[in-house]
């Protein structure tokens, strides 16, 4: 349920900016603004704002994919019903703190998008089944953890590389996030993550 409202949420929020990039501007990340002018809302807030409609839906769909069953898999194993918004916005946050730091002089650096966010729902999925398939390139079934770790490694190449537009930094932060978030619930899952192996 908490999936379908963020889902909700951030699709009609990201749809009023698709045109109006006055409230895009005033939602987006911008790490100057928010260490220079105090505006730490934007930690959040450019979760829920894209840059158009490929960016919303591949971020809404694999956030529908991973989410719905990681938000079952919190309540069967007794996690209070407050954890799985923190794993979402917790992952934001996290996602975001790199850039925050690294770009704080910068005004012109602006991100948006809830990729760290939806990496670190997908990256706890991992860690409860690593094993699970995850399509490469949404063809190739490859498990989990080897996924994972590619992911990790592309992620840190194409930060490195800086010809694109896409965060990778965030991607990267959210996915570590989230693959020991459930660890700062209950420690003893690592047990059951190392299990697999």
């Amino acid at each position: 349920m908490i999936t379908y409202i963020i889902i909700a949420v951030t699709v009609l929020v990201s749809w009023r900016c698709f045109n109006r990039p006055e409230l895009l501007n005033k939602l987006a990340l911008i790490p100057f603004r928010v260490v220079h002018n105090n505006e730490w809302y934007r930690l959040l807030s450019h979760g829920f704002v894209h840059a158009d409609t490929t960016h919303l839906l591949v971020n809404m769909f694999t956030f529908w994919s991973f989410g719905t069953y990681l938000e079952t898999l919190f309540e069967r194993v007794g996690f209070p019903v407050w954890a799985y918004p923190i794993l979402y916005f917790g992952g934001m946050i996290a996602a975001s703190l790199y850039d925050v730091i690294k770009r704080r002089n910068d005004p012109y650096f602006v991100s948006v998008g809830a990729s760290g966010a939806v990496s670190a729902v997908l990256f706890s999925s991992i860690f409860f089944d690593p094993w699970s398939k995850i399509l490469l390139f949404a063809v190739i079934p490859i498990p989990g953890i080897v996924f994972g770790v590619l992911y990790l490694i592309y992620c840190q190449y194409m930060d490195k590389r800086a010809k694109d537009r896409i965060n990778h930094n965030a991607h990267f932060y959210g996915a570590v996030f989230g693959f020991i978030f459930p660890l700062f619930l209950n420690p003893s899952l690592i047990y059951v993550f190392l299990s697999h192996f």
